[in-house]
């Protein structure tokens, strides 16, 4: 597996080693040991999976401490834009956004550490979304930041008219005005 870090301290691009053949393909898509043997530590407690239609809009979420987060992405079908937005008061990197495409083409994978606001769109017509987490989704302490706070200037490669969203992440507070402890 390729590690690819990013201009993120922590926020690693995942490039799995395809193995294919006329059968198929085969891929590890996690292994804890090459991660440790990379540095990253983490253990994974819950698997997340979802299903979405073109324009879903996901996000921004997060899980303030103690029950923070760290989350490794990837696409089963379909392709999406995967965001995260740094919300880590102490580094360079705070307020700024990073995104990748992710799709079931490219197999490309985000690890998102503690103190990063999540959020996707799906490009495609369709598309399933598997995701790792290390701590249990714990309501009390979620958080989130709106998907178009123009301090952040996140381009979601759609238009407007095209984002579907759920009510609750349509009344998430600016990053200015968001409740987080990184």
């Amino acid at each position: 597996m390729n590690i690819i870090p990013t201009d993120f301290k922590g926020l690693f691009i995942l490039e799995p080693k395809v193995l294919g053949d006329s059968r198929g393909y085969f891929m590890e898509s996690f292994s804890k040991r090459t991660l440790s043997d990379a540095g990253i530590d983490v253990n994974f407690v819950q698997d997340n999976q979802s299903s979405s239609k073109k324009g879903v809009l996901r996000g921004l979420h997060f899980q303030n401490a103690p029950h923070a987060q760290t989350k490794l992405v990837r696409v089963l079908s379909g392709c999406i834009l995967d965001v995260v937005v740094d919300l880590r008061k102490h580094e360079k990197t705070f307020g700024k956004y990073f995104s990748v495409e992710l799709s079931a083409e490219n197999k490309k994978q985000l690890l998102v550490p503690k103190g990063f606001a999540h959020g996707f769109i799906v490009l495609s017509e369709q598309a399933e979304v598997f995701y790792k987490c290390d701590d249990y989704y714990h309501p009390e302490s979620d958080g989130g930041i709106i998907y178009n706070d123009s301090s952040v200037g996140i381009d979601w490669r759609l238009k407007p008219d095209e984002f579907i969203l759920s009510d609750k992440d349509k009344r998430h507070p600016n990053l200015s005005e968001a409740i987080y402890q990184f």
